[in-house]
């Protein structure tokens, strides 16, 4: 029999089940009894992993980061740094509709109470996890495929629209049409106005049309 103290899956647990009790009734269900019973383990076993229930909601932001810098490094780099752009939106939207929990305490649209970042320095510390992007738009300027600018800008700005269109994606505000019939729309209006070909970036952002296939 594993050891529950020991068991590796019960960290993981314990992270998603304190996301889960915070995005859907706030932090004052992050309790030690609620948070154990959410992992199917004993209330040591909370403390065995986290010090307190601070350190607890302060580690599922770090997950929730720390999950979606992963999967926006899986996206390959190609010559066409516009593509690369259309598969970072995908990878974003994706993990988001696989970690709506996570997604929600991240970004803090899920009441943090005592639980949220109250220094400057806490509310950056997910930044790395855009680095891809910026970096992409670095190339896509590079290329001459944007117009110049600071790709840190212009990754801002990518960013801001996308996360407005994932809440309400995650929200099932768009129903099955939302990715065609919105986003890419969105996304082709918004590089066309930072210098893109439309064409150009209709083509490669309708890989995005495959998000669809993701279960919510």
């Amino acid at each position: 029999m594993v050891d529950r103290r020991t068991d590796p899956t019960v960290r993981v647990r314990l992270l998603e089940g304190a996301a889960r009790l915070l995005a859907e009734e706030g932090p004052s269900a992050l309790t030690l009894r609620r948070v154990a019973a959410e992992a199917d383990t004993s209330t040591m076993g909370v403390y065995t992993h986290f010090g307190s229930m601070a350190d607890l909601a302060d580690a599922v932001v770090t997950e929730g980061f720390a999950r979606l810098a992963a999967r926006l490094a899986e996206v390959p780099h190609t010559d066409n740094a516009i593509t690369d752009l259309a598969g970072l939106a995908r990878a974003y939207l994706v993990n988001a509709r696989q970690n709506p929990h996570l997604y929600a305490v991240m970004f803090g649209t899920a009441p943090l109470g005592m639980y949220r970042p109250q220094t400057a320095d806490e509310r950056k510390r997910g930044r790395y996890a855009f680095e891809e992007i910026v970096e992409t738009c670095g190339r896509a300027v590079k290329q001459r495929r944007l117009r110049p600018a600071d790709p840190l800008a212009i990754a801002s700005q990518l960013w801001t629209a996308m996360h407005g269109y994932v809440m309400a994606d995650v929200g099932g505000y768009f129903g099955e049409d939302g990715t065609e019939h919105v986003l890419v729309p969105m996304l082709v209006t918004m590089l066309s106005g930072l210098g893109a070909d439309p064409d150009t970036a209709l083509a490669s952002i309708k890989t995005l049309t495959a998000t669809d296939a993701t279960p919510r």
